[in-house]
């Protein structure tokens, strides 16, 4: 007769047969996850692998999805090395996953489109935030590996293009666990210290998982909050990481990050001389311009000037004063004609024209005119005006005639 078995018997009877078939431990299984679910809480995934007739439940816990490069979504096509057994509690077997790989796409590369989708939606390679890069920079920080071949293609193009500015290096790993906090520490410390007014980031050419460190998260938000402006330099011109998407500006090799960081020397002194000649010139031609102006100021002010403008008057007053003279020459003319007739007959009629004749006056003390004899008498003082002088006289005897 047969013993009743639990149902807790029967399910770890059937999860030691399975444990103990080899053909079920250390297995590949290809198919499609759906019914994605991630317990952050945890840290573990459930899901399930199906292909076009049936579906396997999976579970990978937290240790080996800490592994993954990429995060599994509905729909993707997978390779999943784990092995089967069965969950007691609820009598289901499952898939235990130890690793996943992308069936086509490597891993790394879905990786890299999935954080890349996530930044870009966080606004983190909006073209509004990025900051521009100095003309001029005085002090240049470099953040690649001390030994690479991009520290000397850098140093190269900086010093035979502006060696004017000062070369602030800081050496990290460029690749390996560790790169990603390096590169992350450098750019921060640079900002704390406000080492630099632009900052090169990058390494040489490799592979996408020798570059991966620039893929990290912690790297682009450590260039994102950069106050100093951040040249991505990473690989050769194929080669794009996050860190590209993410920077300020984008240089397709690190020799082209130096060209970018700095003007060159020789085309700001061609610029220089080009702004002197033409500066010259407007200064040559504004004196030119300012000293016709003053010229045909100089001669405005001459012309409307107060003394001009009084010789003009007085000249003016001249003319006036000649016309005033010939007018009133004109209008005195006849008069002074017969004043002078009158003159002439005054003068021909004067006493003393006749007394210029040989004539004389005769006057008595009190200036009256003696006219006839009878007027006098004997010892009477008697004053005879002649046309050159005057006689005083005593009269000694006075005879008259009958009239």
């Amino acid at each position: 007769m047969s013993s009743v078995l639990t149902v807790s018997q029967i399910n770890t009877y059937l999860k030691s047969v399975l444990d103990g078939d080899d053909n079920l431990q250390h297995i590949f299984v290809c198919g499609e996850i759906s019914n994605f679910t991630n317990h952050y809480r945890t840290g573990h995934f459930y899901f399930t692998l199906k292909d076009e007739s049936a579906a396997l439940k999976a579970v990978m816990f937290r240790t080996a999805a800490q592994r993954l490069r990429f995060l599994p979504e509905n729909g993707m096509r997978v390779i999943i090395r784990g092995s089967i057994s069965l969950f007691p509690r609820d009598g289901v077997y499952q898939l235990y996953c130890e690793d996943m790989q992308p069936d086509g796409a490597g891993a790394l590369s879905i990786a890299f489109e999935q954080r890349k989708a996530k930044l870009e939606a966080m606004g983190m390679f909006d073209e509004s935030r990025k900051k521009p890069i100095p003309v001029c920079p005085s002090r240049i920080g470099v953040i690649t590996s001390p030994t690479g071949a991009a520290i000397h293609d850098i140093l190269t193009v900086l010093e035979r293009r502006f060696p004017l500015a000062q070369v602030v290096i800081c050496g990290v790993q460029v690749q390996g666990d560790s790169a990603a906090g390096q590169i992350a520490q450098a750019i921060e410390r640079f900002n704390a210290l406000q080492a630099a007014d632009v900052l090169i980031v990058g390494r040489g050419g490799g592979s996408i998982e020798d570059l991966w460190a620039f893929n990290e998260e912690i790297v682009a938000h450590a260039i994102f909050n950069s106050d100093i402006p951040v040249i991505s330099a990473v690989g050769h011109e194929t080669d794009f990481t996050i860190a590209d998407f993410v920077a300020d500006l984008r240089a397709p090799t690190p020799s082209a990050a130096a060209e970018l960081a700095v003007p060159d020397t020789r085309e700001l002194l061609f610029e220089l001389d080009a702004l002197y000649d033409n500066l010259t010139g407007l200064v040559e031609e504004k004196l030119l311009t300012l000293s016709q102006e003053t010229a045909l100021l100089s001669h405005r002010l001459r012309q409307n000037s107060p003394q001009r403008r009084l010789d003009l008057l007085d000249a003016a007053l001249d003319r006036e004063r000649e016309r005033l003279n010939r007018c009133g020459a004109a209008l005195t003319k006849p008069y002074d004609d017969a004043l002078q007739a009158f003159a002439q007959r005054l003068e021909m009629a004067s006493p003393l024209k006749t007394l210029g004749r040989g004539y004389t006056l005769c006057e008595d003390e009190t200036g009256a005119l003696v006219r006839r004899a009878a007027e006098t008498k004997t010892g009477q003082a008697l004053r005879v005006r002649f046309a050159d002088g005057t006689a005083r006289c005593t009269v000694e005897d006075v005879q008259t005639q009958e009239a």
